[in-house]
């Protein structure tokens, strides 16, 4: 029942900080002003300070072990999952102090050390603790009813308890659940090694730009220049960047292949029949929802390749290269924001929500919630972690004071949202929400934000340049994450076949679907081979079947942002009672509740549809000019 399970949730989009982009160089953390790093003190006051709470934690973690055998009463159930839950929470607010240290500086082995100090420590707490499910699924329904007839605080644990009941064909022994629990740390190997290989020690290249700046091509440097408005300098950045990773395809391969074995390991042990239905089985979803997804994305790759042309068409070339996906397309419309103007805008950008919700906002922000810029070895990337249930959520950026910073900052205040309102609003046990929904309030706050700007802004090349930006969010979030989505259910299907897999291998799969999703064959955007080794580069692949949720969730926030721009009787609360439910309920069900049904094609059939208006309104402009 834990809720240790909420890791930071990665933003597709790897961002450079401003004062880089001015000056070529990365500042320091030292260097940065403290009202633009979070306040880790909130949690903690010290290092010293977590050390201590630490040891008091370890010393508590046998106390869970006197319930064993004795759950089958109504009192003792209730002490066991009130120790439970606490012990629980104060391992979020460890974890979350211990995995913020070290993603400041990923370089500081001290930290590391400290991270993997507390995840040895929940393991072993995993361990003690692993009779607890046996032990209820040996109950039936009748019995839990009667026990919280007998103990009303049962309750608040019903869905907890009822839910254990629904998968019983996968629970093991007590001996094979204490088993499974002690592998936790090695299935977690492969994306350690990957996470500190990637950020900290990969041997990225340099280039020489055709402006005779020299830049350094690690994640980072690979997102910000990519998207030069000089076509030879892309064309530089992808073989240089692309021919680094490759060197390394082997390696990446086997952590890959390893991650994959885990799950397939589980799979096996737990009796699933795939470990898609394994991972989605945790919240209830039909696997249905997520084949129904590759399905619809595959039927309208039509739609996708009107905004590759598009593209092409603005771009003024010839043939539209994967190299030149990431180019501006409106030329003297260079839309940059520091992050105080970026404040102001996300500010007033949420005001339709109520000022409730845009004081929490502000809060964010006068507090000392977010970490704003990159500094050398921190993590890359964004994520906002609300794992710290007694305080408050925080942010990684990595700001560069490009609009897609500016969008980058709504999305992870989204989920910072969530967290706060659901932590306010459920008890611990109940405020946990599923990965399904977490990606709905990030990516419907980042469709307040484009409206804000569309509403206040018509000059026809900045409209341009953020109907584009918006239609490039549908192509980074709808389209690229399902086509992951699909790489990632073929190379597990690979695994569950027992069939090799390797670097090759896996570029080969990628590949082929990448071609597919693009309309290379079709002549509708060239992808060289070199670029087939993108797999290798996307973090998201070490997480279970995490990524199809960003696009299940842009259709769902698109179908609930509708209905508030619309101005629909109760689409605010109805919104506001969502990012308030937590776990309270099967994630479909509170979609469901909030007016989205996503058992059915309804909410992507309205996100084609918000695409095809937006490449309407891109084609009358460009008439309109000439174009």
């Amino acid at each position: 029942m834990s809720k240790l399970n909420t890791v930071a949730m990665l933003s597709p989009v790897l961002v450079f900080c401003l004062s880089e982009a001015a000056s070529g160089q990365m500042q320091e953390r030292s260097e940065i002003a403290p009202a633009y790093q979070w306040r880790l003190e909130d949690l903690y006051p010290s290092d010293e300070a977590w050390e201590q709470a630490k040891e008091v934690l370890a010393a508590r973690l046998g106390q869970i072990e006197q319930y064993r055998g004795k759950l089958n009463d109504a009192a003792t159930l209730l002490a066991c999952l009130e120790l439970d839950s606490d012990i629980s929470k104060a391992f979020g607010r460890l974890y979350s102090y211990a995995s913020m240290k070290s993603d400041q500086d990923t370089r500081v082995s001290r930290y590391l050390a400290t991270r993997q100090t507390v995840e040895q420590i929940m393991t072993e707490y995993s361990s003690r603790a692993s009779y607890i499910e046996p032990e209820i699924v040996a109950l039936d329904a009748t019995a839990i009813e009667r026990f919280i007839a007998a103990e009303p605080p049962l309750a608040v644990y019903r869905m907890y308890l009822m839910d254990i009941l629904r998968r019983k064909a996968h629970k093991l022994s007590e001996k094979e659940e204490k088993i499974l629990a002690e592998t936790s740390l090695m299935a977690g190997g492969p994306r350690s090694i990957y996470s500190i290989f990637s950020n900290a020690e990969m041997p990225y290249p340099q280039i020489v730009l055709s402006d005779g700046t020299k830049a350094t091509l690690n994640k980072a440097g690979y997102a910000r220049h990519r998207s030069s408005t000089v076509r030879a300098d892309r064309e530089a950045v992808f073989e240089s960047f692309w021919t680094a990773i490759n060197q390394f395809r082997q390696t990446f391969g086997v952590q890959l292949y390893s991650h994959l074995q885990a799950h397939a390991f589980t799979m096996r042990t737990r009796n699933y029949e795939s470990c898609l239905r394994q991972a989605l089985d945790r919240n209830n979803i039909p696997t249905e929802v997520y084949h129904s997804l590759i399905d619809n994305v595959r039927a309208n790759l039509d739609t996708f390749h009107r905004y590759l042309h598009l593209k092409r068409r603005m771009l003024g070339v010839e043939t539209l290269k994967y190299s030149d996906l990431y180019a501006p397309v409106v030329k003297d419309v260079d839309l940059k924001y520091s992050f105080d103007e970026a404040k102001d805008l996300v500010l007033d950008a949420v005001k339709p929500l109520g000022p409730d919700y845009a004081g929490v906002v502000e809060k964010a922000f006068n507090e000392r919630w977010i970490d704003v810029y990159p500094t050398p070895g921190k993590r890359s990337g964004a994520y906002s972690s609300g794992n710290a249930y007694d305080v408050h959520p925080y942010i990684l950026l990595n700001y560069n004071g490009q609009f897609d910073d500016v969008s980058t900052l709504a999305h992870e205040l989204g989920h910072t949202m969530h967290s706060y309102y659901s932590n306010k609003n459920q008890p611990f046990p109940l405020a946990d929400y599923s990965i399904f929904v977490a990606e709905v309030a990030s990516t419907f706050n980042e469709a307040l934000l484009i409206h804000k700007m569309l509403n206040d802004i018509q000059n026809d090349d900045v409209r341009l340049s953020l109907l584009m930006n918006h239609l490039d969010g549908i192509k980074g979030t709808v389209f690229r994450q399902t086509q992951f989505a699909e790489f990632e259910l073929r190379m597990h299907e690979r695994v569950e076949r027992r069939e090799p897999v390797t670097g090759d291998t896996l570029t080969e799969l990628y590949g082929g679907i990448l071609k597919d999703y693009y309309g290379h064959e079709k002549g509708v955007c060239h992808i060289d081979d070199l670029y087939t080794v993108e797999w290798a580069y996307i973090p998201h692949f070490y997480y279970n079947f995490y990524v199809y949720q960003y696009s299940t969730s842009f259709t769902a926030a698109t179908a609930l942002a509708e209905e508030v721009f619309s101005g629909v009787d109760g689409a605010v609360e109805r919104y506001l009672d969502f990012i308030s439910a937590g776990g309270s309920d099967y994630p479909v069900e509170i979609l469901k509740q909030a007016g989205v049904d996503m058992t059915t094609s309804g909410p992507f059939e309205k996100t084609m549809l918000a695409m095809n208006r937006t490449m309407d309104e891109i084609e009358t402009i460009l008439a309109r000019q000439g174009k």
